[in-house]
């Protein structure tokens, strides 16, 4: 089984959407994505996540920002890395103002003000590593891992840094099988009151 590793393109909006929605509920009923667009139904949600993806903005979901895993001509994972000095919060927001939804950029910056880590700017952030069932324990995530390192490597990075909802043990496992140590907890009693998760965990691996 040959895993291929591309970069994604603006066509392949549909597939990052419905990984981004999988990785944002992490096995919740309901993630970030359903609170800023308003808890419609899942066809809405990623009709909008794939506008997102694609907009001028080039915010942390942006298509460009994401590699592909590939078996046999299909796509079974993602990997979003962003730099945060360029996908910032401001550019987060102009990206939903961009695609009319500007009445999700209050719940969003109520969250991130709320549970949020500061984020060194000069790290390299993952985002959005997921695989379709199926395709587990086969290396996806792994492969796509280490592609993404090697690029991050020919910028100057050393260090990436990744969040995992409290309580998301098998995430943190694999994160930590991956290399990934533990830097920061946060717990947030907002976040509780949103998703039913205690906070977040800030994850570092140097490389």
């Amino acid at each position: 089984m040959s895993i291929k590793i591309k970069k994604a393109q603006s066509t392949d909006s549909p597939f990052l959407a419905q990984m981004i929605l999988q990785s944002s509920r992490a096995d919740k009923q309901f993630g970030i994505f359903d609170l800023i667009f308003g808890h419609q139904d899942d066809k809405k949600t990623l009709e909008n996540l794939e506008k997102l993806i694609q907009t001028k903005a080039k915010n942390q979901c942006h298509f460009s920002n994401f590699l592909i895993a590939e078996i046999d001509g299909e796509d079974v994972g993602s990997l979003c890395s962003y730099e945060p000095r360029i996908s910032t919060t401001k550019t987060f927001l102009d990206a939903l103002d961009e695609i009319g939804c500007s009445d999700g950029n209050k719940i969003f910056l109520e969250i991130q003000e709320a549970c949020d880590f500061e984020l060194n700017t000069r790290t390299l952030v993952f985002d959005f590593m997921e695989e379709l069932e199926g395709y587990m324990d086969v290396g996806v995530l792994k492969s796509l891992m280490q592609k993404s390192l090697l690029t991050a490597r020919l910028k100057g990075y050393r260090i990436v840094q990744s969040m995992v909802e409290i309580g998301s043990l098998e995430t943190l496992l694999y994160y930590k099988k991956l290399g990934f140590k533990e830097v920061q907890y946060k717990e947030c009693e907002l976040y509780r009151e949103k998703f039913g998760r205690t906070g977040l965990v800030l994850l570092a691996l140097e490389f």
